[in-house]
């Protein structure tokens, strides 16, 4: 019995030193990863750090973290930031962001992230590179506002990243419960009276090849560029519209598009209505394109329901057979 117990304590001692030299690991590479970012130009820097957990965790909180980059202009602030990990593997991940408001600014345009229990989940491969397995971000209850109100909002959110058998290539979903545009965005695109205030359905599906893999360069240097875009479902529900969306699309170095996005629209005069007045669509263009699409349903048997194509060929976007202009150039910043 005594045997049994000495070995218990002593286990017990070396998993507790264990304990402290990873968590001394994980504290240093948080502080010096922010040392890091500060150096190069960022804005980087928190109130405190603080580290607990034990015995089966490490859980470090960082108290007012903000982060910006001046490169392209983003930052983001909280009161606080949760990591905490498996003390046996430190490459499983959980964020956990503060409840209280976010601020998330792009140049001189800031918008306040209001959100219930959310989190993030980060799983790395072992290894220095940190190389990324899989990534998803939950939500309960969201809302984004600025100066001119509330944005958008939804009941959840859950949005992934997950590696494929093929390391360059990541499956992603995205899905929001209830999502609700604004006022603001109501007013903008002059929504039917007649349309819910949330939609039924907002989903994306999707596989995307990058150039290479997602590790901590990605943070780092640079953003890994996409290559291939493999939309398998792009679905929008909202009242009386309807639109799903399915293709693929392959991205030059230059970030250019081309390929075929096949798509159906419920109710799409009202949609085209709706983009006109959020000056998507140049007003001269609305009457052409009206015909030209009425003429493409009527084909179909039913004259509100479209079915045609995305079309992305030579740095051009059309609309089947309706050029729509400059396509837009696919570069991760």
């Amino acid at each position: 019995m005594i045997r049994l117990l000495k070995i218990v304590i002593g286990l017990a001692l070396v998993w507790s030193l264990y304990w402290a030299i990873a968590a001394y690991g994980l504290r240093t590479g948080v502080a010096t990863w922010f040392d890091t970012q500060a150096a190069r130009g960022w804005q980087a820097d928190y109130a405190d750090l603080s580290t607990a957990g034990y015995p089966l965790t490490h859980t470090n909180t960082l108290t007012s973290p903000a982060l910006a980059d001046p490169a392209n202009g983003t930052a983001w602030q909280a009161d606080w930031l949760r990591l905490e990990s498996p003390a046996i593997w430190p490459g499983r991940q959980t964020l956990s962001f503060a409840d209280t408001p976010q601020r998330f600014s792009y140049f001189d345009q800031t918008s306040i992230l209001e959100a219930e229990d959310m989190q993030a989940e980060l799983h790395l491969h072992p290894g220095v590179a940190l190389e990324l397995e899989r990534m998803t971000l939950t939500a309960g209850d969201w809302l984004v506002i600025d100066d001119g109100g509330e944005v958008v909002g939804a009941n959840s959110l859950t949005l992934s990243m997950v590696q494929t058998d093929q390391p360059q290539t990541y499956d992603f979903d995205a899905a929001a419960d209830r999502f609700t545009p604004g006022d603001g965005l109501r007013r903008l695109t002059r929504s039917m009276e007649s349309l819910p205030r949330s939609f039924e359905a907002l989903e994306l599906q999707m596989s995307v090849t990058f150039d290479r893999v997602w590790d901590r360069t990605a943070l780092e240097d640079s953003r890994p560029q996409p290559r291939i875009i493999g939309v398998k479902l792009a679905e929008m529900h909202w009242g009386a519209l309807r639109l799903k969306a399915a293709g693929d699309v392959t991205v030059d170095e230059a970030g250019i598009p081309t390929g075929i996005i096949a798509v159906q629209a419920e109710n799409w005069r009202e949609m085209l209505a709706m983009a006109q007045s959020a000056g998507a669509i140049p007003v001269q263009a609305v009457g052409p394109a009206e015909r030209v699409l009425g003429m493409l349903a009527s084909m179909g048997g039913n004259p509100n329901t479209l079915d045609v194509q995305l079309n992305f060929r030579d740095g051009f976007i059309a609309l089947g057979p309706l050029p729509l202009g400059p396509a837009p150039r696919i570069i991760l910043r």
